[in-house]
């Protein structure tokens, strides 16, 4: 597949997302490792439906998320309900392959896109939802900046036991980063 750098970083870089993607996709989004943590378990993705999914997707703020060594596809990341008028978006992340968890890819991932949502997009808050048993995506999004602002109370079951749905944000004054600020001083003093 034919990848583009949009935003880069150390490890990994975001493409705009490539629909022909559909196949790696579908199996990651059938997969309990991938499902169970997002929250949709309960759905059955086809082919089919996984490729009309990506195309819709990748008319928006989505990106895949592709190792810089490689140029291995490994997730998407994206900016869902983006309000340009009050400045706010929802932030949506998943690794696909359990191979490639942990290693601090869906962090990096998850600040290039704040980066770009907070500097490019001029966002003001950016929210994610998370569910409780979660506790590895929990860590890497208080760790971003994240802080947590409400609860949904046992709104997830699963095997019989329920979860808390965790709602957490970010403004653009409190996250520290600055991945994308020489680049893009770099094009500006070029002009």
């Amino acid at each position: 597949m034919k990848y583009f750098k949009k935003l880069v970083g150390k490890e990994i870089y975001l493409s705009p997302m490539n629909p022909d993607d559909y196949e790696i996709y579908c199996e990651w989004i059938n997969d309990l490792t991938t499902c169970i943590p997002s929250g949709v378990a309960t759905n059955n993705y086809t082919l089919y439906q996984e490729k009309d999914a990506l195309k819709k997707i990748s008319e928006g703020q989505a990106f895949a998320i592709v190792k810089l060594n490689n140029d291995e596809v490994i997730g998407n990341c994206s900016l869902l309900d983006v309000n340009n008028i009050h400045g706010t978006a929802e932030l949506g992340i998943f690794i696909g392959s359990d191979q490639n968890r942990n290693k601090g890819y869906g962090t990096e991932a998850s600040k290039l896109l704040l980066n770009y949502g907070f500097k490019l997009l001029n966002l003001h808050n950016i929210m994610i939802r998370v569910l409780g048993f979660n506790q590895r995506a929990l860590k890497s999004y208080l760790n971003i900046g994240f802080k947590e602002f409400g609860r949904r109370r046992e709104a997830f079951l699963i095997n019989q036991s329920y979860y808390d749905e965790v709602y957490m944000q970010l403004l653009r004054k409190d996250f520290r980063s600055d991945v994308l600020d020489k680049q893009i001083n770099d094009i500006i003093n070029l002009s």
